[in-house]
């Protein structure tokens, strides 16, 4: 049930008496970043009426109705661990004395026959407070009393951002605790103190748990724990901010530190605090720039920074995951993705254009410049283009093997549209990052790359049956065309293809959208309009593979996860090209029909981890079709809001073909 904090005291002791359980909604004050701002923000507390215990807790900081859902798992609760000369005890199990208070409640647990320690819970206008205390002649030092969180990433992928990670994987408060399309809260410590947690996980398990460790406590040391909601502000420059209360719910979403999950010491497991496809799924470098492009538009406060995030991502995967070759890891152990060493120099340049850190630049770009060499060195045939390790040939995406690209389930090889582009824009943007430390030689080096394979991709890549870019070509000659809009899409944007050539691909993938029946923008658009024959797709058994086809052309699958279906990851490229080209009213109608879904259905559906639960992919009729059920990357389509703007566009595609940049198209 709920109950509002202005319920009168007799009402609330009632609830106690009769066994039930309280419930208190705060609603009004909000935490701002930069600047403080009015929100309808709702915090739902639900203690237990006897044990120390939250059964409850749920908010919704833009004053939907989610509240209602738990973002704690079923029979469990945020709870006290205790422990104390070798020994620890979980905050149920010790014997407590529970009192309702005016705006909450009060445990009194009895540690010791000549100790108590106390938890109070008290619900405020704008804030949840839990005071910890201790009577009598125990003393705790610090991390022997910790609260755990036990939050079930089946409603969502509840995670932390703290202010920072700490070399033992540990998460330093202050930090906001985001529950994706919930909201974010910030959870603080006062007297100030260092303050540590531990975020775990387990993937088989569908388990999230974090730990907060308390200060010392004792007679003369107490301390109070503050949760207050999150509101984002417009990012600074943004002209028309008319959608930006639509695309607040889901920013945060795609910044998924992982939790520590699996075995350490293999491949299919995480590290805590990386950026990753959610809290307990893969680190992938190939996705690494999606979360950097977005952390650009995030202040730092209370000294939490994105950024900071961002760059501790991008130094693992420089660090712990190069070969050396040169050659950046994908996920797993999954090499042979070009984008993988494109992910950390993109992300990089979004760091210190976020930051200014050239000190930081002037450590790491010896790491940057041997990861883009790495690349440099796969023209095979010196024509400007990079060649993928995989031939694109027909029939030679045989599992285990996956593609060049992010969409590793489709055949993409030898000369890849996708891959290439990403190669441009990582070369143009090292390039700047050279000029930013005065090194002359360097940034020619990689402006010569950039502009040698500009030259080559449209004679390699442009179909002119069917007027615009093919997805790749393979070793033995042959395009490969699947009539999708992200390749074209991002050709265009990253100032590969002209603004007159981009416009007719433009016009045609629309109209190439109606003659196929597609109307549910809705859901995005979907990753290519035609079937993916076999040839063309992963080779898998059926029984594991529920989205391979075992027809040839490729239909008796059409239209399900990589072959034709829908995630919001790239539906980005071909709205951000229709804003450049002037086709901007039919970007916006996506654009606002994606963002009405995002405040109610929204593209998530927890943590699945199984075929085909997952709503981070869907058919056509929107049902599910991936395996992730929350994925990162989906919420870069929100960037359109910002990016729709040519001045905001300007900045962040800069460093690419200056032309562009200057017209703003």
């Amino acid at each position: 049930m709920r109950a509002r904090t202005d319920y009168a005291t007799s009402r609330r002791e009632f609830l106690f008496a009769s066994g039930c359980t309280a419930a208190w909604s705060l609603t009004g004050g909000a935490f701002a970043f930069g600047d403080t701002a009015k929100s309808a923000a709702i915090l739902h507390v639900e203690p237990d009426p006897g044990r120390a215990l939250l059964p409850v807790l749920s908010w919704d900081t833009e004053g939907g109705d989610r509240w209602h859902t738990n973002l704690l798992r079923k029979a469990a609760g945020v709870t006290i661990r205790v422990r104390s000369s070798g020994q620890s005890r979980q905050g149920i199990d010790i014997p407590v004395a529970a009192e309702a208070r005016e705006r909450g409640i009060r445990y009194r647990l009895k540690v010791s026959p000549q100790s108590t320690l106390v938890w109070e819970i008290e619900a405020a206008q704008d804030r949840l407070v839990m005071n910890f205390s201790v009577e009598g002649p125990a003393s705790f030092a610090p991390g022997e009393i910790e609260l755990a969180f036990p939050f079930d990433p089946l409603v969502t992928a509840t995670t932390v951002l703290p202010s920072r990670w700490n070399e033992d994987g540990s998460a330093q408060a202050p930090l906001i605790v985001s529950a994706p399309d919930f909201g974010q809260m910030l959870l603080n410590v006062s007297p100030l103190a260092e303050l540590k947690g531990r975020l775990e996980g387990s993937r088989v398990n569908h388990t999230v748990d974090f730990f907060l460790e308390l200060p010392q406590l004792d007679r003369g040391h107490r301390c109070s724990l503050t949760l207050t909601p999150v509101i984002l502000q417009a990012p600074q420059g943004l002209q028309d901010d008319g959608l930006w209360r639509l695309a607040r719910r889901g920013w945060f979403n795609a910044f998924q530190p992982s939790a520590r999950w699996g075995d350490q010491n293999r491949a299919f497991s995480s590290p805590a605090g990386v950026l990753a496809n959610n809290v307990i799924s893969d680190p992938c470098s190939v996705s690494l720039m999606f979360y950097a492009d977005q952390m650009r538009w995030i202040p730092t406060v209370e000294g939490i920074s994105l950024a900071n995030l961002v760059r501790g991502t991008i130094e693992f995967w420089l660090q712990q995951r190069t070969r050396m070759t040169g050659e950046v890891v994908g996920y797993w152990d999954y090499g042979n993705f070009l984008e993988s060493n494109t992910g950390p120099v993109i992300a990089a340049w979004d760091y210190v254009e976020a930051t200014g850190d050239l000190a930081w630049l002037e450590k790491t770009v010896d790491r940057l410049e041997f990861v883009a060499e790495f690349l440099a060195h796969r023209d095979q045939d010196a024509d400007g283009l990079v060649e993928c390790t995989q031939s694109g040939n027909a029939n030679t995406l045989i599992d285990p093997d996956r593609s060049c690209i992010w969409i590793d389930s489709v055949n993409h090889g030898h000369k890849d549209a996708y891959a290439n582009a990403q190669i441009y824009r990582a070369w143009r943007c090292l390039a700047d990052m050279e000029s930013k430390l005065h090194r002359a030689s360097q940034r020619e080096r990689y402006t010569q790359l950039a502009d040698a394979l500009k030259a080559a991709y449209w004679k390699a890549l442009y179909n002119p049956e069917t007027g615009w870019i093919a997805d790749w070509r393979s070793e033995d000659g042959k395009l490969h065309d699947y009539a999708s809009p992200y390749s074209s899409g991002i050709a265009i944007a990253f100032g590969l293809v002209s603004a007159e050539g981009g416009r007719t691909m433009v016009d045609k993938l629309w109209a190439k959208l109606q003659e196929v029946g597609f109307e549910r923008f809705d859901l995005g658009i979907p990753l290519n309009l035609v079937p993916i024959g076999k040839p063309d797709y992963l080779h898998l058994s059926l029984a594991e593979c529920w989205h391979c086809s075992q027809t040839q052309d490729g239909t008796d699958t059409f239209q399900r996860y990589m072959n034709g279906g829908i995630s919001g990851a790239f539906v980005l490229p071909f709205l951000l090209a229709s804003y450049m080209v002037g086709r901007g009213a039919a970007a916006d109608n996506v654009l606002r029909m994606m963002l009405q879904r995002q405040q109610g259905v929204g593209f998530q559906n927890g943590v699945q981890n199984a075929w085909p639960k997952g709503m981070d992919w869907v058919t056509w009729d929107g049902k599910p079709g991936g395996y992730e059920g929350y994925l990162a990357d989906v919420y870069n389509f929100l960037t359109a809001v910002i990016l729709r703007e040519p001045a905001m566009r300007q900045r962040l595609l800069r460093p690419l073909a200056g032309e562009h940049a200057a017209q703003g198209i």
